[in-house]
């Protein structure tokens, strides 16, 4: 199968598709022209609602707009910037997850609450507690517990924190030392708030070191995390490098070894994806630069199916 583009009809980005009630969704973030420059801080993305997307047939059909679930406008806490989102379902509600400047420009991330998985999604009135950086992905377990990977660097603040807490000066990791890790936490079991103090998501090689900054397979941005055969998989973006990697572990914390690469440089600087099964078959959503031009945003989505050898390794579907 070769990657497809699944809506032709507006630049939408870092896609978290999920299965509900039979049926796939899609939850991109929403590109637009903006007219300003691009920068570290991101400026230059400056999306300002969300929207669902639902799918027949990835390997056929293109995905359809079922409306605007969520904007700026509606967001009690709300500065600006509504970036990578992810929606999970528990007890019949689906939770949407989402990252977006306060009003002092610090990244933060959010609730909004919906009956159905097409929304509209309604936001509750303050930020989740103790919440900092981007790109929450939503995952529930098999026992029902939802834990929230989050995290990324340089515009997404990440290295502005360690240990939770902010620095008075960013700094990133440099060389050996050991790269700036993801976030996971536990979710309380209304979905609210955070229900313990996140923690550091590592990735180490096979002989158990983890990877250092100036490794072109550590993490910077865009976490993921499925399951397949009892084994958690959490998938990520390399920044700079340009790769969607992954690594696995055998419970929802880590340490998590690294496997390998997903998927190669696509055209333009950011890199976004989600995994997920639907109708027996493993896909690959991501996006690219490549019908606005090649530029740096304004990205449009793409699916590509995956499958997994009798190792668990993944590899795309020629």
């Amino acid at each position: 199968m070769e990657h497809r583009y699944l809506f032709p009809g507006d630049y939408m980005a870092d896609p978290s598709a999920h299965v509900f009630n039979g049926k796939l969704y899609i939850y991109p973030s929403h590109d637009r022209e903006s007219g300003i420059a691009e920068n570290d801080n991101g400026d230059h993305f400056d999306m300002k609602d969300y929207h669902c997307l639902q799918v027949d047939d990835p390997r056929t059909t293109e995905a359809r707009d079922c409306g605007m679930i969520l904007s700026v406008e509606d967001i009690p806490w709300a500065g600006r910037q509504l970036w990578d989102n992810d929606v999970v379902e528990k007890d019949g509600r689906y939770y949407l997850i989402y990252s977006m400047k306060d009003q002092t420009d610090i990244f933060r991330l959010g609730v909004a609450v919906s009956d159905t998985p097409e929304g509209p999604f309604v936001p509750q009135a303050d930020p989740i507690r103790g919440s900092y950086s981007i790109d929450p992905c939503a995952f529930r377990d098999d026992d029902g517990s939802v834990y929230v990977y989050f995290g990324g660097i340089w515009g997404g603040q990440l290295q502005r924190y360690r240990d939770n807490k902010a620095l008075e000066s960013a700094r990133l990791a440099e060389g050996d030392e050991p790269a700036l890790p993801s976030r996971v936490v536990r979710m309380t079991d209304d979905v609210m708030q955070f229900a313990e103090e996140p923690r550091p998501v590592i990735i180490v090689d096979d002989n158990g070191k983890p990877l250092s900054a100036d490794n072109p397979h550590r993490f910077f941005e865009a976490s993921w995390m499925h399951k397949y055969n009892g084994r958690y998989y959490f998938s990520y973006s390399t920044g700079d490098s340009h790769l969607i990697c992954y690594a696995t572990a055998d419970n929802p914390y880590g340490p998590f070894t690294f496997g390998g690469v997903i998927l190669e440089p696509v055209v333009g600087w950011t890199t976004h994806h989600s995994i997920c099964e639907y109708k027996g078959k493993w896909y690959l959503f991501h996006h690219d630069c490549v019908p606005s031009g090649g530029k740096t945003w304004l990205r449009s989505l793409k699916v590509a199916e995956i499958e997994y050898d009798e190792n668990g390794k993944i590899k795309l579907v020629k």
